[in-house]
């Protein structure tokens, strides 16, 4: 018989192995009204030039960073047949974009500029050769996501 002590550790453990519930990114130009998005093929996903536009289970699109980054070129909104995505809205990734420091090289002294090289924006500003920082003038495209050596860079979908 396990004891409540055990039991409260292995509820604790079981809690913390948990996957977490990851929210996902978006494509720019959106209106949050995806309910539309079930009558659709995927227009968004075929026109996007980064191929970075996913169609998850219930038919609404979202954005995968992992090869490339959105370069903000309209054809996913100027395809969008129900005007989900729509030029009216916003231009942006509802999302932030941060540094994990504990694995990023340059914050552990050694020289890396993957993040800064790839960015479109000048968004990432090294503090001398170490310690890059993500600036205000950030529009989470993703563009420094894939190229980060060891998966230091965190992009996620704001509240």
């Amino acid at each position: 018989m396990i004891d409540k002590t055990k039991r409260s550790l292995f509820k604790t453990l079981s809690t913390l192995l948990k996957p977490k519930e990851i929210k996902v990114i978006r494509p720019p130009y959106n209106s949050n009204l995806f309910k539309e998005c079930v009558e659709c093929d995927g227009i968004c996903k075929s026109v996007c030039e980064e191929s970075i536009i996913e169609i998850d289970k219930f038919k609404i699109p979202f954005l995968n960073f992992k090869s490339n980054g959105c370069t903000f070129c309209k054809e996913c909104a100027n395809s969008c047949p129900k005007g989900i995505l729509s030029l009216d809205n916003t231009e942006a990734i509802n999302a932030t974009v941060k540094i994990d420091l504990t694995l990023c090289l340059a914050w552990n002294n050694t020289m890396c500029f993957s993040c800064k090289d790839a960015c479109h924006y000048n968004s990432i500003e090294f503090l001398g050769l170490f310690r890059p920082e993500i600036k205000d003038n950030c529009v989470a495209c993703g563009f420094c996501y894939s190229p980060c050596p060891v998966n230091a860079i965190e992009i996620k979908a704001k509240e």
